[in-house]
């Protein structure tokens, strides 16, 4: 099995009319993605970066694209359960990177961060671990 980077992701999810080279790797996406494969978790962060940062695209695309990732029957995602529970957090206005965070930190009875919109996303969507602020 093999491993999927972000660009291949964004070539396949994406067709970028403006971009000649995106255009003559489209279809090599597309035959990878039409095999077995695996993705992890940083590509997964990586992916929504490009796709908010580079294409500009808003959230509810942003998650469209990452439901429509994890539905691939034949694609494996790093430790699925917890990013789906992520994508969900995303979905409901969190962050997709602090969503991770806190989600994939199950072992631990917080986590805990100086970001204050962060705490009180998190508070209201009642993660676990609880997200908690620290005070300087």
């Amino acid at each position: 099995m093999r491993s999927l980077d972000t660009n291949v992701l964004a070539r396949f999810f994406v067709d970028d009319p403006d971009d000649p080279q995106a255009a003559r790797q489209r279809p090599a996406a597309i035959a990878a993605l039409s095999e077995r494969a695996f993705v992890s978790i940083t590509v997964l962060l990586e992916l929504e970066w490009v796709l908010r940062g580079f294409y500009r695209l808003p959230a509810t695309d942003i998650s469209r694209v990452l439901r429509a990732l994890a539905g691939i029957p034949h694609l494996s995602l790093e430790d699925r359960d917890t990013v789906l529970e992520a994508f969900d957090a995303f979905d409901k206005g969190l962050d997709l990177a602090d969503a991770l965070h806190a989600t994939r930190s199950r072992s631990a009875s917080a986590f805990v961060t100086f970001d204050r919109r962060l705490a009180t996303r998190a508070g209201k969507l009642a993660l676990q671990p609880p997200v908690q602020l620290l005070k300087a």
